[in-house]
C-alpha cells in the first residue's frame, strides 16, 4: 500500500473496489447486474510435486474470487519457468494440476503467458462475476459480528517442514489436501446468510487479514487461541523449530497493531502469524447468523469454526489474540 500511495488514484463511477482497502480482488460494474471480479496471484513452489504445486496454485488464484462473493469464470496461466535444467515435463504435470482443479470450479482456461526464469512460479489471472450489490469486501465488519473462519491454520509451516525434510507423510498429505480444497462451497455456504465482511487468509496471517478487516471496518477484531484450527502435526512441527521466515515479517508488520494476552500458547502464536497459501475464508456475520452459516458450512462439508469476534474500537489495538 505504501507504494500504491506514491501513485496517483484509479477513478471511474463504475470501479466499485479498487486498491483502498487491501480488497482480495478488484470489481468493476458492466451492467447493473453484472460486476466483473479480477485478481492475479502466482509464487514459487511449496511442494515437491508439481501437479499438487498446480492444483494448490490455481485453488489459491481462484480464492480471492470466491472470497468476494464472486463465482469465477476464466483463467489465465502465468508461468515461469527456467530455460534448461528442469525437465518440461515438470510444468506439464503443474499446468495439468491447474487444468484439474479449474475444471472442478467450473473456470474456462483460456491460455497464459510464460517467462524464462531460474525460479519455477506459477499461478493464474482470473475473471469472475459478482452482483453489484451483493459484493462482500473485507471491510463492514460490525461490533457484536461473530469471526467464522472456514480452513485450519498452518500450511506455512508445514511447507517449512517440507522443505526440511522433517514431519511425516500424513502431515504432508493433511496440509496438500487443505490447500488444493476450492473454497467454492464455503462460499456458497456462507451465501445463504448476510456476510458483513470477507477475507481469504493468506500470505500476511490469519492475523495480519485480520487487521485489514479491522483497520477498513473500523472495529477491534478479537480472537480465542485456543478455539483456533490446526492442522495435524503443527504444533508439533512449530515446536521442532520449522518456522517460516513469513512468521517473523509478519510479528514484525503487526507488532503496533496486533495484542497477545498473557498466557496464549507460543506455538498458537507463531500459528497465528503464520503465512498460509490457500486458506479459508475470515467471515464476520451477525450474531443471530452465526448458527446458520455454522450449520450451512457443515452441510456442505467445510469444517468452519468461530473463532473470535467483532468489538468496538477504542484505543485498543486493532486485533488481539487472547
Amino acid at each position: 500500500m505504501e507504494i500504491l500511495r506514491g501513485l496517483p488514484p484509479v477513478t471511474h463511477p463504475d470501479l466499485l473496489v479498487g486498491t483502498a482497502t487491501s480488497d482480495d480482488a478488484g470489481v468493476f460494474r458492466l451492467t447493473a447486474d453484472i460486476a466483473l471480479v479480477q485478481t492475479v496471484d502466482f509464487f514459487s513452489p511449496i511442494v515437491d510435486d508439481p501437479i499438487a504445486f498446480g492444483a494448490i496454485a490455481a485453488a489459491n488464484a481462484l480464492s480471492d474470487v470466491y472470497a468476494m462473493g464472486g463465482v469465477p469464470r476464466t483463467a489465465l496461466n502465468v508461468a515461469c519457468f527456467p530455460a534448461d535444467g528442469v525437465p518440461r515435463s515438470v510444468l506439464t504435470d503443474i499446468l495439468r494440476g491447474a487444468v484439474t482443479k479449474a475444471a472442478e470450479a467450473g473456470v474456462v482456461l483460456l491460455g497464459g503467458h510464460t517467462f524464462a526464469d531460474d525460479e519455477i512460479k506459477f499461478g493464474m489471472a482470473v475473471t469472475g462475476i459478482v452482483h453489484p450489490e451483493r459484493i462482500w469486501r473485507n471491510v463492514g465488519a460490525q461490533p457484536g459480528d461473530v469471526l467464522v473462519l472456514t480452513k485450519p491454520l498452518g500450511t506455512g509451516i508445514v511447507a517449512t517442514a517440507i522443505k526440511r525434510q522433517t514431519g511425516t507423510p500424513s502431515e504432508y498429505g493433511a496440509a496438500i489436501a487443505s490447500m488444493i480444497q476450492l473454497n467454492a462451497a464455503a462460499a456458497q455456504a456462507l451465501g445463504k446468510v448476510p456476510v458483513h465482511a470477507c477475507t481469504d487468509v493468506t500470505g500476511f496471517s490469519l492475523l495480519g487479514h485480520a487487521y485489514e478487516m479491522a483497520h477498513g471496518s473500523g472495529v477491534h477484531l478479537v480472537f480465542e487461541s485456543d478455539r483456533l484450527p490446526v492442522l495435524p502435526g503443527v504444533r508439533r512441527l512449530v515446536a521442532d523449530g520449522n518456522l517460516p521466515g513469513g512468521c517473523r515479517r509478519n510479528r514484525e508488520w503487526l507488532a503496533d497493531k496486533v495484542t497477545i494476552a498473557d498466557g496464549v500458547a507460543p506455538d498458537l502464536i507463531e500459528i497465528a502469524h503464520d503465512p498460509q497459501t490457500s486458506g479459508g475464508l475470515l467471515v464476520a456475520v451477525a450474531p443471530a447468523h452465526s448458527r446458520p452459516a455454522l450449520d450451512a458450512l457443515a452441510a456442505a462439508g467445510v469444517a468452519a469454526v468461530a473463532v473470535g469476534r467483532v468489538e468496538a474500537r477504542d484505543d485498543a489495538a486493532w486485533v488481539e489474540l487472547r
